[in-house]
C-alpha cells in the first residue's frame, strides 16, 4: 500500500492514468448533477485524486528544494477555487494538469523507447569454443581472444572479428540500416546485432562491458541526464513567470475587488506550457537520432550542433575506411628478408591501436601464424612505436620519429623521393638503430564521403581535413572531395591548435574523428562526432555524439535534426507566452472564469507536447 501511495504522489504514469480516468468520470457526474443526493460534490474526487500530488510537489519544491515551481501556482489556484466554492473548476484544473503530465510522460517514453530496445538486446549467453568442445557461458564472462560460434537467428554476444564461415548480419537497431550486411572472415561484427542467416566462428576483440552496444546504452543514459543550457534558462524564466503571475493576480484583486478574477488569472498563468516546451523537444530529438544510430550525449550537445559553421574531419578511419592495406614491404638491408622485416615491425606494432599498426599486424598474420612477443613497448601517438622483439630494438614510424630516436635516416633517402612513398602512407623501420626497410600502405575513401562533404558545403559549412599523413598522400586519397582545406603532417597538439584557430575565425566548430590522436581535438571543439564501431574508446568518450554504424552520411541528418529541435523549442516558447498573455488579459477583463480559463491555458500545454512529439516521426531524407 505504501508503494502504491508513493507512486501516486510521485505522478507515476500508471497511477496518474487511473486517477485521471476516475476523475474524468467524477467531473462528468458533477457537471450533469446526476448524483445530487450524495452528501458531497463528486468534483471532490478529482480534487483529491489529481490535486493532492500537485500540492505535494509544490510543498516539496518550496520547503525542501527552495524552488518555486509551476506546481505552486497550480496549488494556489486549486486552494483559491475551493475557497470560492468552485469545486468543478478546481477538479478540472487538477485533472488537466495531470493530463499534461501524462502527455509529457508519453513523449518521454517514446523518446526513450530506443534505449529500452538496446537494453533488451544485451546478449545473455555465448557459445564458447574450448579444447573440450563447445559450451554455453554467460556473455559477460567472455574475454578478448576467446573463440565463439554464432548460428543463424542468434544475437552476436560481443564485438569481434569473423575467422571462419559467413553470416548475414542484421544491424538495423544499432545503425538504422535495414538491409542485412554480408560478413565473412576478417570482417568485424558488433554486439547486439543479429546473425540473420548462416553460421560462423568469431574471435572476441573487446570485453562485453566495453562493446559497441554497452557504450551506446551508457551514452544514451547519459544523454537523458544531461540538459541543454536552454532547458535551464527556460526553468529560470518559469520561476520569474510564477512570481509575475502572483503579483498580477494580487493586483487584479486589488483593482477589481473580485477574488474570482484573481483566481482565474492564477489558473491561466501557470507556466506549464513554457516549462514543457524545451525538454519535450530535446527528448524527442535525442530519441529520433538514437533510432538511426546516432547517440547524443546531452541536450547541450544537441543545441551546439544546431549552429555549426565549420566542420573539421580526421582523414584515416573517418573520411576513409581506416582499413589500411599493405601494398608492399621492402627490406633495404641484406640481413633481413622482406617478410622478416615485416614480421619484426608487426610485432612492435601489435600493441598499438592506430589503424596503420593494425594493418601491418593483419598483413603479417597472413605470413606467420603467430608474432614474436614484444617487450618494453613505447608509443608516440601518430608518430611511431618502438619495442624489443627477439632481442632487437625495433623502431617503426615516420622519418621524424626515427630521427628523434637518434637514428640516421639517410639510407632511406633514395626511397623517400620515390613516387610510391610520396603518394602512399609509409612506415619506416629500423633494427637496433640501423635502417632496415619500409612498408607502404594505402587507404580507401568511404563511399559516402564525397556526398557528406557536398551536403555540408551546400549548407554553407566550411570544410577542413586534419591528418597526420603527408600532404601528397592525403591529397591523392581525398581528391574526389573537391576543394577542401587540407592540414597535413599534424600531431595531436597541432590538431588542437587548428581547432582553436577555426573557433576564433568561424565558430561554432565541429570535429569528426575516430582515433586516440583525435581525442584532444574532439574535446576542444564546440561539438564533436566520433565513429562508434571502428573508433577508439577514448574518441567516443571525448565526443558529443557517436555514429554507432560509422555512417558519415548521418552527420547532415544530425545537424538538420538539431536545427529542427531548436526551431520546435522557439515555436513552443513563443506559443506558450502568447497563450499565457492572452489568457491573462481575458481573465483580468472577467471574460474567462476558472473553468474556461483552465481549458484555455491547457491548450498551450497540449500544443507544445504534440508539436515536440512530431520530431519522433521525422525520417532520414
Amino acid at each position: 500500500m505504501k508503494d502504491l501511495i508513493d507512486r501516486w504522489l510521485e505522478n507515476s504514469p500508471g497511477e496518474t492514468l487511473t486517477c485521471s480516468l476516475v476523475s474524468l468520470a467524477a467531473l462528468a457526474l458533477s457537471f450533469t448533477g446526476t448524483l445530487q443526493y450524495l452528501p458531497f460534490d463528486t468534483a471532490w474526487i478529482a480534487i483529491v485524486l489529481c490535486g493532492i500530488p500537485i500540492l505535494t510537489g509544490a510543498f516539496k519544491g518550496v520547503v525542501f528544494e527552495h524552488d518555486i515551481k509551476a506546481d505552486l501556482l497550480v496549488s494556489l489556484a486549486l486552494i483559491a477555487s475551493v475557497i470560492c466554492g468552485e469545486y468543478f473548476a478546481a477538479g478540472e484544473v487538477a485533472l488537466i494538469m495531470q493530463i499534461g503530465s501524462l502527455l509529457e510522460d508519453y513523449t518521454s517514453a517514446k523518446a526513450e523507447k530506443s534505449l529500452k530496445e538496446l537494453i533488451d538486446l544485451t546478449p545473455r549467453t555465448a557459445r564458447l569454443i574450448t579444447e573440450d568442445g563447445e559450451k554455453t557461458v554467460r556473455a559477460e564472462d567472455v574475454r578478448p581472444g576467446d573463440m565463439l560460434r554464432v548460428f543463424s537467428g542468434e544475437t552476436i554476444p560481443v564485438d569481434g572479428v569473423l575467422t571462419e564461415g559467413r553470416g548475414s548480419v542484421d544491424q538495423s537497431v544499432m545503425t538504422g540500416e535495414s538491409v542485412p550486411v554480408e560478413a565473412g572472415p576478417g570482417d568485424s561484427v558488433m554486439s547486439g546485432t543479429i546473425n540473420a542467416a548462416g553460421a560462423f566462428t568469431m574471435r572476441c576483440e573487446m570485453a562485453p562491458e566495453d562493446s559497441s552496444l554497452q557504450r551506446m546504452i551508457k551514452l544514451t543514459e547519459q544523454a537523458r541526464e544531461d540538459r541543454a543550457p536552454i532547458v535551464d534558462a527556460a526553468d529560470r524564466w518559469a520561476t520569474w513567470l510564477v512570481l509575475f503571475a502572483l503579483a498580477s493576480s494580487a493586483a487584479v484583486w486589488a483593482v477589481t475587488g473580485e477574488f474570482l478574477r484573481a483566481v482565474t488569472l492564477l489558473v491561466v498563468f501557470c507556466p506549464c506550457a513554457f516549462i514543457l516546451a524545451t525538454p519535450t523537444a530535446v527528448l524527442a530529438g535525442i530519441g529520433n537520432l538514437a533510432k538511426r544510430g546516432i547517440v547524443i550525449k546531452s541536450g547541450g550537445s544537441l543545441q551546439r550542433f544546431s549552429g555549426i559553421r565549420t566542420a573539421a574531419f580526421d582523414k584515416t578511419g573517418t573520411l576513409t575506411r581506416g582499413c589500411l592495406g599493405v601494398e608492399s614491404a621492402k627490406s633495404i638491408t641484406g640481413d633481413l628478408t622482406d617478410e622478416e622485416m615485416l614480421i619484426l615491425c608487426a610485432a612492435a606494432e601489435s600493441m598499438s591501436e592506430h589503424p596503420i599498426g593494425k594493418a601491418v599486424v593483419k598483413c603479417a598474420g597472413a605470413v606467420t601464424p603467430s608474432l614474436p612477443q614484444a617487450r618494453d613497448f613505447r608509443i608516440d601517438t601518430s608518430n611511431g612505436v618502438s619495442a624489443d622483439v627477439l632481442g632487437r630494438r625495433i623502431t617503426a614510424g615516420r622519418l621524424d620519429y626515427l630521427r628523434d630516436n637518434g637514428i640516421d635516416t639517410s639510407p632511406f633517402d633514395p626511397y623517400v623521393t620515390d613516387r610510391d612513398t610520396e603518394l602512399l602512407t609509409a612506415v619506416f623501420v629500423s633494427c637496433d638503430g640501423v635502417p632496415a626497410g619500409y612498408i607502404l600502405l594505402s587507404d580507401e575513401l568511404r563511399e559516402n564521403a564525397p556526398r557528406v562533404v557536398s551536403s555540408l558545403r551546400d549548407r554553407g559549412i566550411r570544410i577542413a581535413v586534419l591528418t597526420g599523413d603527408r600532404e601528397s598522400a592525403a591529397r591523392k586519397v581525398l581528391e574526389p572531395l573537391g576543394d577542401i582545406e587540407l592540414n597535413a603532417g599534424l600531431l595531436p597538439s597541432d590538431k588542437m591548435d587548428i581547432i582553436k584557430r577555426y573557433s576564433a575565425e568561424n565558430p561554432p566548430v565541429m570535429m569528426i574523428g575516430d582515433g586516440v590522436n583525435d581525442a584532444p581535438a574532439l574535446s576542444l571543439a564546440d561539438a564533436s562526432v566520433a565513429m562508434g564501431s571502428s573508433g577508439a574508446h577514448i574518441a567516443s568518450e571525448a565526443a558529443d555524439a557517436v555514429l554507432v554504424g560509422d555512417d558519415v552520411m548521418m552527420i547532415p541528418y544530425l545537424l538538420d535534426t538539431a536545427q529542427k529541435v531548436m526551431k520546435k523549442i522557439r515555436t513552443n516558447l513563443t506559443a506558450s507566452v502568447i497563450i499565457n498573455i492572452s489568457a491573462m488579459v481575458l481573465s483580468a477583463m472577467g471574460i474567462l472564469n476558472p473553468v474556461t480559463g483552465a481549458l484555455w491555458h491547457n491548450v498551450g500545454s497540449v500544443f507544445v507536447v504534440v508539436n515536440a512529439a512530431m520530431l519522433l516521426r521525422e525520417k532520414r531524407d
